[in-house]
């Protein structure tokens, strides 16, 4: 584990307006403490797959945290093992899986209950986690109108990031 993230303090984010502007090591060392509050273990292969996907910066595949994990690993880790530290993982909502990608993002606030909409550039593959309570709501009320019982919310938008749209066109 690199030294970064041994050394970082656990700092949960209390600005309800936040759009997810936290230091990967900071985020990485909030899991841990979360992971321990719970009770539960944050072994050295889900540390390594969450501070993967920190750093990788976009959504990415089990096959490419795979391949990641064969550069600092002196023992291979198969598909079977990395799908169960992305289950852990999400179970601990740590991380989200972009369902269009078949691809994992670190959750940006894991220390809030929450649901999240993904934002997705068609171009890039950048992905922006954004909590809106509006939304939640109004797909909740939706919901309730039809007498339909929601077990599972994924809301993802797919376009073009400020980074990669013309000029204007965002």
């Amino acid at each position: 584990m690199p030294v970064q993230f041994l050394l970082t303090q656990p700092q949960p984010c209390r600005d309800p307006d936040c759009r997810g502007q936290h230091a990967p090591a900071e985020r990485v060392a909030l899991a841990m403490s979360l992971c321990a509050a719970r009770g539960e273990k944050l072994t050295t292969l889900r540390r390594q797959v969450l501070e993967l996907l920190w750093e990788a910066g976009r959504p990415t595949g089990a096959y490419e945290l795979i391949e990641a994990l064969k550069l600092t690993n002196a023992r291979p880790v198969g598909p079977p093992t990395v799908y169960r530290a992305l289950e852990f993982l999400m179970a601990q909502r740590l991380v989200s899986k972009i369902e269009s990608r078949n691809a994992y993002v670190p959750c940006v606030h894991p220390e809030r209950q929450h649901d999240t909409l993904f934002f997705i550039c068609s171009i890039c593959g950048a992905s922006s986690e954004l909590e809106d309570p509006r939304v939640v709501q109004l797909l909740a009320q939706d919901a309730a109108d039809l007498g339909f019982r929601v077990t599972r919310r994924v809301v993802e938008v797919q376009g073009a990031c400020a980074s990669c749209a013309p000029d204007g066109a965002v």
